[in-house]
């Protein structure tokens, strides 16, 4: 095999800091990835652009990777997300709503409110886990749903911390529909609240999902793609809760942050 499909880059290749990786695993993630930022399914051209690889390259990873299921040809000669991810995908999420769900408690001891964390998955955005709030009425958010990141103060989170030409990807595979009266379904209407967004720091739902629940929330500093929000009735979710809301979110956003650092130091230890 070639030492640029089997080992990480020598000293001096400009890869120092990832030499303890692999690179043809680090290459068939970035294929991976690709494809979801694409929608789930991408041409060799695109897949080409967007790694920076050469196509023999990518040729001989996307056979691998439909060998094993990760991957799938359609008709079209394009390639899409296969049919083994989900099952990796659902322990995957399982596992990190574990992991996440004692700081998601600790919010709801704090506000009151069901707290929530979120995940950017392709073109949506999927709940994977929740912690209910103390209330009789209450917000639920079924773990594993999934809802377009336009009527979500989740959403709004997380693409506010993408580049442009991302939030433009993920925008085109997004139906702006109406929930409510309040959803924001202009393109361009949606942009200006993404730039709101960036400077306070944190989203608001305001009943774009429906109508007398307000959410709010906070994306995490980090590689992983994830919010964390509470939500609840209108009535229950003021502005005096919301000022007091956002920093007990940052806070946990950023445990949740230094937790995966830990443990990817760990994992290169």
């Amino acid at each position: 095999m070639r030492k640029s499909d089997t080992e990480a880059d020598a000293p001096g290749d400009g890869a120092v800091a990832r030499s303890s990786t692999v690179q043809s695993v680090e290459r068939a993630i970035d294929l991976l990835e690709a494809m979801a930022d694409a929608g789930g399914m991408a041409g060799l051209s695109h897949l080409a652009a967007t790694s920076g690889l050469p196509l023999p390259t990518i040729h001989r990873l996307v056979r691998t990777l439909a060998g094993r299921g990760y991957v799938r040809q359609e008709s079209s000669r394009e390639y899409a997300l296969g049919p083994r991810l989900v099952r990796l995908g659902d322990t995957a999420g399982r596992l990190v709503g574990v992991w996440a769900r004692p700081q998601l408690a600790a919010l709801v001891d704090t506000l009151g409110e069901s707290a929530n964390l979120a995940l950017m998955e392709g073109s949506q955005v999927v709940y994977v886990a929740q912690a209910p709030g103390r209330h009789s009425m209450r917000m639920f958010t079924e773990v594993g749903r999934r809802v377009s990141p336009h009527c979500t103060a989740v959403g709004k989170a997380l693409l506010a911390r993408m580049s442009p030409d991302r939030v433009a990807e993920i925008l085109r595979h997004t139906d702006m529909v109406s929930h409510t009266e309040n959803t924001i379904t202009d393109r361009a209407a949606y942009e200006r609240e993404l730039d709101q967004v960036r400077d306070a720091g944190f989203a608001l739902d305001e009943g774009e999902q429906e109508i007398g629940v307000r959410c709010v929330a906070v994306a995490l500093d980090g590689p992983l793609p994830a919010a964390v929000s509470i939500s609840g009735p209108t009535t229950r979710m003021t502005d005096a809760l919301i000022q007091a809301a956002v920093p007990q979110l940052q806070a946990a956003a950023d445990a949740l942050v230094a937790e995966l650092a830990r443990q990817d130091t760990s994992a290169s230890a």
